[in-house]
């Protein structure tokens, strides 16, 4: 039995809770978080604190906090013994305290309060500075995922860049797409099905080969068209950097 201790009360550390409730061989012995009424709102399942000095005797403490909030945190622990990680994608591991053991474990997923995820598919990588540690924290994540990766932070910031263009920019895109839409009096439900076809089909082509549209073709007067359809100045930049980003990228002279 693995025991554990969350330092968090977000998204990210919720989801966990979920997913290592379900989980064989995991006990989540106690939850760290600033505000009783948060900790409150977890139910009875788990005994809390918000005294980073009352945290209990676990084998692995996850910090599943703020990027900013990590190193600082982490000196504030005064641990006998245990495994201190954090959760996140770009944030090194030698920014853990020295005064401990220390890791990573970053589940690599867009994660909302309200959206259920399935973390058998979810890919966690993890990262130690030993054999012993990479070993548990192997056995904590294949409790909950069956896509378990070691990776060292060089290529963990890079994979967390990745995902920051893939996800955070594309759901950018959809926001700007759903504001033209409303402007325009047309329903943004309708790109549904284009939206999770552009999504569904890199599973069996390369974005290189995916790509389509006027950018890709070349189309000169639908660019420049669509372009004029733009009211405002900084939607007008963008569609202009992207459709130049394409071309280029498939030999278009611009």
């Amino acid at each position: 039995m693995i025991r554990i201790v969350i330092l968090g009360t977000g998204n990210v550390a919720k989801h966990l809770l979920g997913a290592f409730k379900k989980a064989k061989d995991v006990e989540v012995v106690q939850v760290y978080g600033r505000k009783n009424s948060v900790l409150e709102s977890l139910g009875s399942d788990y005994q809390t604190t918000t005294e980073v000095s009352s945290l209990k005797q676990a084998d692995i403490y996850i910090l599943a906090i703020s990027d900013d909030a990590i190193s600082e945190v982490s000196k504030q622990l005064d641990l006998k013994a245990g495994l201190v990680v954090h959760t996140s994608g770009s944030v090194p591991l030698a920014a853990l305290s020295k005064k401990t053991k220390r890791g990573v474990f970053y589940p690599l997923q867009t994660f909302s309060l309200d959206r259920k995820v399935d973390f058998a598919e979810i890919p966690i990588c993890i990262e130690s500075e030993n054999e012993a540690d990479t070993g548990i924290l192997k056995q904590l994540a294949s409790a909950i995922s069956k896509k378990v990766e070691y990776m060292d932070s060089d290529q963990r910031k890079a994979l967390h860049l990745a995902a920051v263009m893939a996800n955070n920019f594309t759901n950018h895109m959809y926001y700007l797409s759903s504001e033209f839409c409303s402007q325009n009096n047309v329903p943004f439900s309708l790109l549904h099905p284009l939206i999770q076809e552009t999504a569904k089909k890199i599973e069996d082509l390369s974005p290189y080969d995916a790509q389509t549209g006027p950018g890709r073709r070349n189309d000169r007067g639908t660019l420049k068209k669509q372009k004029a359809q733009l009211k405002s100045k900084r939607h007008k930049k963008i569609y202009s950097l992207l459709s130049k980003s394409i071309r280029k990228t498939y030999g278009k002279k611009l």
